[in-house]
C-alpha cells in the first residue's frame, strides 16, 4: 500500500471542471461548464444503454448501464488539462483530429499520476478508453450519442430564452443525432426531448409529457 501520509490531487483536479466553461465562441443567456454537462451526459447515456439493452435482439451486446454511465461522468475530464475545444476546431480535418485525441491521450494520463499506482489503470480506461472491443466501441457510441442529445437541450435551453444565437446550432446537431442510426437514440429524441421545452408549470400538470 501507499504511504499513509501521502496526499493525491485527482478529486481535487476533477472539481475545477466547473471553472471550465463550454461554448466558448458563442453567447450565452447562461453559461454551461463542463461538470454539470458530463452528469447531463451522463444521466443521458445511461437511458439509452437501458432502451439499447431493451431493444436488443438476441446475441446482441447488451453493456451494462453503470459502466457507460461511468464512461460518460469522466468523458470530458482531460478538458481539465486541454481545455473546452471548439467543435468545428477539433474536427476540421484528421491530422487535427489525430493531434487533439494524442493529447488528450496524454493529459489523461498526467492527471491519472495524481493517483496511487495501484488505481491509475482502472481510471486511465475511463480517462482514455481503448475501443478495442466490439463492446467498448457501443459504449463509446452511446456516450457520443448521449454527448450530442445534451448539446441539443442546451440549444433548446437557449432557444427558450430568447437566445437566437444557438437557433444554427440546434439544427445542425439535431440532425447529427439523426444521421447517429440508432433506435435507442431516436426513441430518447422523441419521448424524452420535447420536454425541454415547456415551462415548470406544463411538467408539474402532466403536458409535457
Amino acid at each position: 500500500m501507499d504511504n499513509m501520509n501521502e496526499q493525491y490531487g485527482f478529486y481535487a483536479m476533477l472539481d475545477r471542471m466547473q471553472y471550465i466553461n463550454r461554448w466558448g465562441l458563442m453567447r450565452n443567456s447562461r453559461t454551461e461548464n463542463i461538470k454539470e454537462h458530463s452528469f447531463d451526459v451522463a444521466v443521458i447515456a445511461h437511458s439509452l444503454c437501458l432502451l439499447h439493452n431493451r431493444f436488443a435482439g438476441e446475441g446482441d451486446i447488451k453493456p451494462d448501464p453503470f459502466r457507460v454511465q461511468a464512461y460518460a461522468v469522466y468523458h470530458d475530464c482531460t478538458e481539465i488539462i486541454t481545455g473546452d475545444l471548439p467543435t468545428p476546431i477539433k474536427y476540421r480535418n484528421r491530422e487535427i483530429t489525430a493531434a487533439y485525441r494524442q493529447v488528450e491521450a496524454e493529459s489523461a494520463q498526467q492527471l491519472c499520476e495524481l493517483l496511487p499506482e495501484w488505481m491509475r489503470e482502472d481510471y486511465y480506461d475511463l480517462l482514455a478508453p481503448a475501443l478495442e472491443s466490439e463492446e467498448d466501441k457501443l459504449i463509446h457510441r452511446l456516450v457520443k450519442a448521449a454527448d450530442r442529445i445534451a448539446a441539443y437541450i442546451k440549444c433548446i435551453r437557449e432557444e427558450n430564452s430568447g437566445n437566437k444565437e444557438f437557433i444554427s446550432a440546434g439544427q445542425s446537431i439535431k440532425e447529427s443525432i439523426t444521421a447517429i442510426g440508432l433506435p435507442e437514440v431516436d426513441y430518447f429524441m422523441e419521448h424524452f426531448v420535447p420536454s425541454f421545452g415547456v415551462t415548470l408549470d406544463m411538467l408539474s400538470s402532466g403536458e409535457g409529457k
